[in-house]
């Protein structure tokens, strides 16, 4: 494996289990069950996408990524304090959608930045990248 592919790897790591912890820190302030159904389903494939990724990297013998606690706290926090006076369904769905769209962007400019990386990874990314367009789709609904 490259170490464009790697990189691309350990992007759709990061950027899936960031999606997962946005998720996390917001499920338990929904009170729509047809959104709180929603993102449960996107938690699931977005784990999908991590552990592929995952498992790519491991197979490979390549370290996977780690995130650091300080950027957990960061984006848990962040979320936190953004629902802590409003946690109207609107206002989850517009956190989630620019959670979305940061991820797309991430993962747009990694691909860009190692355009040699294999078929396989670039197939990944872009499957999340897919998948990410998608949420923010669905999310709109609920603005």
């Amino acid at each position: 494996m490259t170490s464009q592919e790697i990189k691309v790897y350990r992007e759709i790591q990061r950027n899936a289990d960031m999606a997962m912890k946005a998720i996390d820190t917001v499920a338990d302030r929904v009170d729509d069950q047809e959104l709180s159904l929603q993102i449960s389903r996107q938690s699931l494939k977005y784990s999908e996408l991590h552990n592929e990724a995952v498992k790519q990297l491991i197979d490979a013998k390549a370290r996977p990524f780690q995130s650091s606690h300080l950027s957990d706290a960061v984006l848990k926090t962040g979320l936190r304090y953004n629902t802590m006076l409003n946690t109207s369904t609107s206002h989850i769905a517009e956190l989630l959608i620019k959670e979305s769209n940061n991820g797309i962007l991430e993962m747009e400019k990694v691909l860009r930045a190692n355009g040699e990386a294999g078929e396989k990874s670039t197939a990944l990314a872009k499957q999340l990248i897919e998948f990410e367009e998608k949420n923010v789709r669905s999310l709109k609904e609920y603005l």
